[in-house]
């Protein structure tokens, strides 16, 4: 017998089942702010909401009716698991897709072809407990709506757009024997490429970083000095002038959103703060002075030590050309090191990988490789809240409070004791639940919240 259907079902025949509510009980949560565990916990989970986080012994006062109204919960003994909220990667590439064994092939896959695998990639990334994302060059918004929309499985996702660079640029990946004049050109006329654009002046420059936000970016990202991939510059390089940085800054503020900045170097670092950039993506040769700079700038650092440590990996030994290889190799060993400068000057830093191809199956390694420096608690904030305060939503993402977006990962052992937990998902993480859905379950008293084929038949 056919189900019948409302009209939402026969417009979007992917429209997932409503939201369950959810009571959680018996719950060691890890509350990330004060980096302790929280026992013996129930969380109340309405329309993909946290309602309530009780503890034995609490009143319920001035939340009675809210959980009354919510209706019927499922109740699920977690048996003393320890509940983390979702995991946030502050630097992605989405665009940059598996599929080819080596970074110039990856990058220049045809654009249908990279949008087929779109779906897998942000699949995976979800499935290792990342429920929030920041894509920093080649998302587009119809990516961000399909994942809301759920046409695609995947954490949610703020992005940039295409990162803007200058000509001979990081973000200039055209053969340095090219004339350039193959390239495509967007409506502004600017060159661009699976990941960034080129732009040269201020007026370039904010006209570009206006046509990114009119596309949807959530932020916009600059390449303010050299790179590992980029063909034609050195790691030592400034990109953009102060105008030009200012000019897209002036953007993205009256857009009310923010600029981040690929940047290595001392020079590069400073430029950028001094011109109203609040992030620094890398930042893997800072020195102490400019640490403490950025600090006193309320600047905030997005390290990617695992993307340098992949790249070296001998099972992709053609991953990157010879050139980048000799440059990858000096970042690479400054990485722990400006970590470690700017942990002790007390600049925020943020959880990022920035994997590109099949480098992204170790997604996961950031959490071990910080070990060394950082302490569990300090790595779990930099995956948490310290990037939730970055894109402006610290009162719904990151912690595990009333009114938070439901991101929830539940796991076997505690990663406060060993961080290594949150680098092996298929042994330690048994669901994850993004917006109060679980979208992945390896546990069998939870089942996936994705199954449409009962609803919609």
């Amino acid at each position: 017998m056919t189900k019948s259907k409302n009209t939402e079902q026969l417009i979007k025949p992917w429209s997932l089942p409503p939201k369950k509510n959810y009571l959680f009980y018996n719950a060691n949560l890890i509350d990330v702010a004060e980096k302790k565990i929280m026992e013996n916990a129930s969380i109340y989970i309405s329309h993909g909401i946290i309602l309530h986080v009780m503890y034995p012994g609490e009143p319920l006062t001035g939340v009675e009716s809210g959980l009354d109204d919510a209706g019927e919960y499922a109740a699920i003994d977690l048996e003393g698991k320890y509940v983390c909220p979702g995991l946030i990667d502050a630097h992605i590439h989405i665009v940059a897709v598996p599929g080819k064994p080596d970074l110039k092939s990856g990058l220049n896959l045809p654009f249908s072809h990279a949008v087929l695998r779109y779906h897998k990639v942000c699949n995976q990334i979800l499935e290792r407990g990342f429920t929030t994302v920041r894509d920093c060059g080649g998302a587009a918004a119809f990516v961000k709506s399909a994942i809301e929309d759920d046409i695609i499985h995947g954490p949610r996702l703020f992005f940039a757009g295409n990162a803007l660079s200058q000509t001979g640029g990081h973000g200039d990946l055209r053969d340095p024997e090219s004339d350039g004049q193959h390239s495509q050109e967007d409506a502004c006329g600017c060159q661009n490429n699976a990941l960034a654009r080129i732009c040269d002046g201020a007026d370039e420059c904010l006209k570009a970083a206006r046509d990114e936000l009119r596309k949807g970016a959530d932020f916009i990202k600059i390449m303010a000095g050299g790179g590992v991939i980029s063909p034609t510059d050195k790691l030592s390089s400034l990109q953009f002038s102060p105008k030009e940085i200012r000019a897209i800054v002036l953007a993205a503020n009256n857009h009310g959103t923010y600029v981040t900045a690929h940047a290595y170097t001392p020079q590069a670092v400073r430029q950028c703060i001094e011109n109203g950039v609040r992030g620094i993506e890398h930042g893997n040769l800072i020195d102490e002075s400019t640490a403490k700079y950025m600090a006193s700038n309320n600047a905030y650092l997005t390290p990617t030590l695992i993307t340098y440590k992949a790249m070296t990996s001998d099972q992709l030994s053609n991953f990157l050309p010879e050139d980048a290889r000799k440059k990858n190799e000096k970042i690479l060993f400054a990485g722990l090191k400006s970590l470690e400068i700017a942990k002790n000057a007390g600049v925020n830093i943020c959880y990022g990988s920035d994997l590109l191809g099949p480098l992204n199956a170790v997604q996961t390694g950031e959490f071990v490789l910080r070990s060394s420096v950082c302490t569990p608690g300090e790595i779990l904030q930099q995956a948490t809240i310290n990037p939730a305060k970055l894109f402006g939503m610290e009162n719904k993402l990151g912690q595990i409070k009333p009114g938070f977006f439901a991101d929830l990962l539940i796991l076997k052992d505690n990663p406060l004791e060993d961080i290594s937990v949150l680098d092996g998902p298929h042994r330690h993480l048994l669901a994850v639940m993004k917006g109060g859905r679980i979208y992945k379950s390896r546990w069998t008293k939870l089942k996936n919240d994705i199954t449409i084929d009962d609803y919609i038949l």
